[in-house]
């Protein structure tokens, strides 16, 4: 029989698993699993299972939000040869579900995670880090971690609305120099990402079209420091129309690896948690590093 490692955050998403938790196992012993159940007891938990037991395993399964999302694949990354990994959604925003076609509702997340269709898949890395969809500095981008559980699950995604305003006032820039692919763009930037994923925080979003998530290259985005209102007004334009526009301020291209070097440490976030300010970022794709579980073959 076949061996799964079900990892679920009790936490996440207000603990909306906990009354389906029977039904998930369930269905995974339906389809021919023997589940052994984690549930996630503190901040990198995942991480440290994975990386001691995952080897033992045909599947993985993580159940919360994007947090528990990195903390898994960063514990498989650390293995010579890694199981297929399946996801069931569950946190407060869920970006990276959103390049993955999934249904709605627990059953029917159970039933891909257990019989979808694998999928090579690439991850980042940052330094001597992982991430799964995005590595961002700049504006906004420690609302996610610095946000409270409590505020997250009282407010769901407004909290992180409501954290991002009262910060608008406090827009910093950073002077940055990207060596990519292409060449060198350099300049005084508010935010910057690389990214494997259509959504980001659930707010900024890049077309469907534009991403592929087994391709080799990450797409980045850059957003200049504005020197008025309406420049600024531009380039929040341009970014919820989901383009890039260098008259706005916007600068994207596709690159298979950056590195970002700033004349101060620069706060970064890695799928939502922080990564550390290092003045210098090397940033490359691991192509097929890992192999996912969802959707069906004709899609």
């Amino acid at each position: 029989m076949k061996k799964m490692l079900f990892i679920f955050n009790p936490q996440a998403g207000k603990g909306q698993l906990r009354p389906k938790l029977s039904a998930v196992l369930d269905v995974f012993t339906k389809a021919g699993w023997l589940v052994t159940v984690h549930p996630t007891q503190f901040k990198g938990d995942a991480t440290n299972l994975t990386a001691e037991l995952g080897g033992e395993f045909d599947r993985i399964v993580c159940c919360g939000g994007d947090g528990t999302l990195h903390e898994t694949v960063t514990g498989l990354m650390t293995l010579p040869e890694r199981p297929e990994i399946g996801y069931i959604p569950a946190g407060t925003t869920n970006d990276f579900s959103r390049n993955l076609r999934l249904p709605r509702g627990y059953e029917k997340l159970a039933a891909v995670a257990a019989a979808g269709c694998p999928r090579a898949v690439d991850i980042g890395r940052f330094n001597d880090r992982f991430f799964v969809y995005v590595a961002a500095f700049g504006a906004f981008t420690d609302v996610a971690y610095d946000t409270p559980q409590q505020f997250k699950n009282m407010f769901g995604h407004l909290a992180y609305l409501m954290e991002g305003i009262a910060r608008l006032g406090n827009l910093k820039g950073y002077e940055v120099s990207v060596e990519y692919d292409g060449g060198v763009v350099e300049g005084e930037y508010i935010f910057g990402m690389a990214s494997n994923t259509v959504s980001v925080g659930g707010l900024i979003g890049l077309p469907a079209d534009t991403v592929a998530l087994d391709d080799g290259l990450l797409e980045v985005v850059l957003v200049r420091m504005p020197k008025s209102p309406a420049e600024f007004q531009a380039a929040i334009g341009a970014l919820m129309k989901q383009t890039t526009d260098e008259a706005a301020g916007v600068v994207g291209f596709h690159t298979s690896r950056l590195r970002v070097t700033c004349t101060e440490e620069v706060p970064w976030t890695l799928d939502g948690e922080y990564g550390g300010s290092p003045r210098t970022a090397d940033i490359e794709n691991c192509r097929h590093a890992v192999t996912i579980v969802y959707g069906n073959e004709t899609k």
